[in-house]
């Protein structure tokens, strides 16, 4: 019984949880306006992708960004993003562009570039 009691007045003593407020998240999906559909990028190219700022909220105007390649396969959902290989980051989100150099990659016609910033957003898909 002692140790029991012992555990109760150990419990009984430690301070109550602080719960803060629930944090909101802030989602926009700025839209990319450069590469459009059917664009050509040659491999080694330096390229720039664009994206519209104007929707931006205030409260996200100081993230950073990151841009990757992927490419949309058939009906698969899978952007097949390069993770491990960025084409552009920590940029402002603000900037609305970005430069990028095109990677040796297989010839295809359905990549895409997503833009992160507070969420992806996709675009068209081109040509490398």
């Amino acid at each position: 019984f002692a140790v029991f009691a012992a555990a109760a007045t150990a419990v009984s003593a430690a301070p109550a949880a602080v719960f803060s407020k629930p944090k909101t998240d802030i989602v926009f999906r700025p839209h990319i306006t450069s590469p459009q559909a059917g664009a050509v990028w040659p491999v080694g190219s330096t390229q720039t992708v664009t994206w519209d700022t104007s929707d931006i909220p205030e409260e996200a105007r100081n993230q950073t960004g990151l841009i990757l390649l992927g490419y949309l396969e058939g009906d698969d959902t899978d952007e097949h993003l390069g993770v491990n290989d960025p084409l552009a980051y920590n940029f402002p989100i603000t900037a609305g562009s970005a430069q990028v150099t095109v990677p040796d990659v297989q010839t295809r016609n359905d990549y895409v570039v997503v833009l992160f910033g507070d969420s992806g957003n996709t675009s068209p898909k081109f040509t490398i």
